[in-house]
């Protein structure tokens, strides 16, 4: 087993070290950079060796410097689609970017990855490009779990290629619970056991016309609210946080200990486990050939 320093930058709960890991690495060292104090809190729990060292902003990183691997999924809510009043890199959250490519540079890895939404336009798509110097790898997590995650990995690890799909679909991930059931007038459609809604949720105001999800495809992308919904016996469910664990390729209860809300939205900021592994992977051949 291959042992190997990391450095991680906006953190979250720690899947970059559990997908290490899964690769067959030994972490001899992971300096996790990260403020929110929720995911800090499952990172630590999985992993107190885990050095926690706040906000990149401003931080140094010469101490790292010959470090094996930078890793960082840097905000992505001003380069999405979804966000129509997204700033790209020069937004508020997004502009962060900057803070990961000044560690780039201090730290020197042997290697990278970052990972941001594959939504987001081709100019910002391309300026991130020339500066990483090397092109994005689209992965879309549908391959590798029951969740359809289309992502962009731009990355020095070597001969990558695409992993091969395990044909997973939303029931076979689910647990529903009576707690989990989700009170709210709903119409089911005809003719749509082949299409991946099969009706809509009509529940006014801010849930107004969310759609309920066919449980033989993939699950639309996980966000901070997780709102998918699908149709068991009759009822409407919203994906519980273990469910949405093992969307995103977690074990059962990985992030049990914070609230449901913060559950949520650390599972929705965070990465699909087995695509990163899958990533890291490569990394563990390239290194085992040099």
């Amino acid at each position: 087993m291959k042992r190997i320093k990391v450095v991680s930058l906006f953190d979250g709960i720690g899947t970059g070290r559990l997908a290490l890991e899964r690769a067959g690495f030994e972490v001899e060292k992971y300096i996790a950079f990260e403020i929110d104090p929720n995911p800090i809190k499952i990172a630590r729990k999985h992993y107190p060796d885990i050095q926690e060292m706040g906000s990149v902003v401003g931080a140094d990183f010469t101490p790292y410097k010959g470090f094996d691997l930078l890793i960082f999924g840097s905000p992505c809510q001003d380069l999405s689609a979804m966000n129509k009043y997204g700033k790209g890199l020069e937004g508020e959250k997004s502009k962060l970017f900057f803070e990961a490519v000044r560690a780039l540079k201090e730290i020197q890895p042997k290697y990278f990855l970052m990972e941001n939404v594959a939504s987001m336009t081709i100019e910002n798509r391309n300026r991130i490009s020339e500066i990483l110097g090397v092109e994005p790898i689209m992965i879309d997590s549908k391959t590798l779990s029951a969740q359809g995650r289309r992502r962009l990995y731009w990355t020095n690890i070597p001969n990558i290629t695409q992993p091969e799909n395990k044909g997973l679909v939303l029931k076979d991930i689910i647990q529903p619970t009576e707690e989990n059931i989700y009170n709210c007038n709903f119409e089911l459609w005809n003719g749509t056991e082949n299409k991946r809604y099969i009706g809509i949720i009509d529940h006014g105001g801010f849930l107004k016309e969310r759609q309920i999800q066919n449980l033989n495809f993939p699950s639309t992308c996980l966000t901070t609210f997780c709102r998918v919904f699908y149709l068991y016996e009759g009822k409407i469910h919203k994906v519980s946080s273990l469910e949405c664990e093992r969307l995103q390729t977690l074990p059962d209860n990985y992030t049990e200990g914070i609230s449901k809300t913060a559950r949520l939205k650390a599972l929705g900021n965070g990465w699909t486990c087995d695509v990163i592994t899958h990533i890291f992977k490569f990394m563990l051949f390239d290194s085992q050939n040099n």
